[in-house]
Formats: C-alpha cells, structure tokens, sequence
C-alpha cells in the first residue's frame, strides 16, 4: 500500500507544479492579448460577457469565484471597470490594472465642441480607457503578462517568450498593412455613436467628425436631434459608425434622405474567436470596417 501512495503523491505534486495558470481579464480585448502569450500552455477566461458594460456590471456570484481562484487578474482600471475595486479588496492573487503599465501612451478626452458630443461616459480631461487599440500599448501589456506567466510556471518561460516574440512580429507586420490600408483615407468624414477610437486613429493618421453621445436612458430632444442632422448635412456623403449589438435607431432617422452609409464597429472585437491571432483581427476588422465604407463614399 506505501509504494502506491508514494507514486501517487509524487503524480500529484508533479499535476500541481505543471497545472495551467488560470489567467483572467476584465474584457475581452485583453483576453486577446493574453491568448497571443498563453498559446499552447492554456486557455484566458474573461470575465464581462459579450455586450455587457465595463462602465456599470453586476457581478454575479460565480465572477466573484472566477476572480477569486484566478492565478492573475488583468483589469484596465477604475476609470474604465469602476464597479471592480471594492471586490478586489478581498483577493489574495495578482491583479494588474493595465492602465497604470510604465510607458504605455495614455490620451485624455479633450472638450467637446458641440452639444451632441457631450458624453457622460467620457468628460473632458478624463482618460481614453481604450487604450488596446494602439498596437504599441498591446505589446506592452503582452510583455507583463510574459513575465508574470513566466513568475507563475517557469516551467514554460521559454514558450511565453517565444510566443511574445511571435505576437511582436505579427504586429509589426500588422502595422505596416493598416497604414497602408488606411492612409488614404485621412481626411473623409465621418461620426461615430462613441468616443472610443482615439487611440486607433492617432496611430494611422484619422479623425472622426464628430460624435453623437446619446444616453441610453434619455431619448434626445427634437432640438438635439435636429442639430445633428444639420452636422451631417453640411458634411455631405459620410459614414456614420455604430457598435454591436444594435444599430442606434436614431442613426436611421439622422440619415434619411441624406448621402450617409450606415455601419458598424466593434472596439472590444465581441464575435472574434479567442486564439493566438484574436489580437490582430479585432484591429483588421476596425481597419476593414472604416475603409470599406469610406472608399464607398
């Protein structure tokens, strides 16, 4: 009976020293990231399920359990998941709130310029919580989880690293294809139902319009609605971008019987499968979605 159970601890130690780091993260663009690092040694959860708002979730009793049994925990931060703090009080893991990453590039919203651009979200002076849509912030974030992997299994150090390698490449190669794609379209106007992508249009030399900030819960006034309507038609053939899962019904009515292209982006990448190349294909489909309409017009 002794030799079995000695066989059978040592099996266990050896499970236990070898088990997959249960990585999590607040959203899923950073989900992304972490597939580039984890690939081929485990699987990212994340924590916000699609469509829900990083702004104002209610955690449910099986996320407090995810974040609690989690080896590490990635988060933007308060200005973005504000509901998180308090409930990260009590964990005893790693947790890593992105946006305070020595050298990332950080932009702060500037003041609205219009009425309709007013957005309760995003006031003037405060962060642009986007910040995984500059490719440059990306492999930073990569690079920590590189290492805090590495510090969790240094079993599979060698392969962190050879996969931060890899994703480096990729997005250098990346970069070069979107400023290629896009540089033509500096320029073209076009509005968007939220300020999220600065950082993605500083990087390839674009700049929406205008934006139209409508609360979800306050339907805009006859006045407002007539305001941006003029906006659009002194603009003349544009596009006009909203985000999944609905199409603002507001969008319809602005643009009937004016030369505006309705279509849709998706800054946090909802419908992209979680692989090692998720990454690259959320900003692919931001590109692809911005020229596609604009080259239209």
């Amino acid at each position: 009976m002794f030799r079995p159970l000695v066989a059978l601890l040592f099996v266990g130690c050896v499970a236990s020293a070898t088990a997959e780091v249960r990585l999590l993260t607040s959203v899923k663009p950073l989900q992304l990231i972490a597939a580039a690092v984890q690939d081929g040694t485990g699987s990212p959860a994340v924590l916000l399920p699609p469509g829900a708002s990083p702004h104002h979730y209610a955690l449910r009793p099986s996320d407090v359990r995810a974040l609690r049994e989690a080896t590490l925990f990635y988060w933007i931060g308060p200005d973005l998941e504000s509901f998180l703090p308090r409930v990260l009080e009590g964990r005893q893991g790693p947790s890593l709130a992105v946006q305070t990453l020595p050298g990332l590039q950080l932009r702060h919203f500037e003041a609205a310029g219009n009425e309709d651009e007013h957005d309760h979200a995003h006031h003037p002076g405060s962060l642009d919580v986007h910040l995984w849509l500059l490719p440059a912030n990306a492999r930073l974030i990569a690079e920590r989880m590189a290492a805090d992997l590495a510090a969790a299994a240094p079993d599979n150090a060698a392969r962190y690293q050879t996969n931060l390698a890899d994703f480096r490449t990729r997005l250098e190669a990346l970069d070069r294809r979107l400023e290629a794609r896009l540089e033509k379209l500096a320029g073209k106007p076009y509005f968007v139902f939220h300020e999220a992508y600065g950082y993605f249009e500083a990087a390839y030399g674009l700049r929406h319009a205008g934006t139209f900030s409508v609360s979800p819960e306050v339907q805009p006034g006859a006045r407002q609605v007539a305001h941006m309507r003029q906006r659009l038609q002194a603009a003349g053939p544009t596009c006009v971008f909203s985000e999944p899962p609905l199409q603002p019904r507001l969008a319809q009515t602005l643009s009937a019987g004016l030369p505006v292209r309705l279509a849709e982006l998706d800054p946090l990448g909802s419908g992209i499968p979680v692989g090692p190349q998720g990454y690259e294909r959320l900003l692919e489909n931001l590109a692809e979605g911005l020229a596609g309409c604009l080259e239209a017009l």
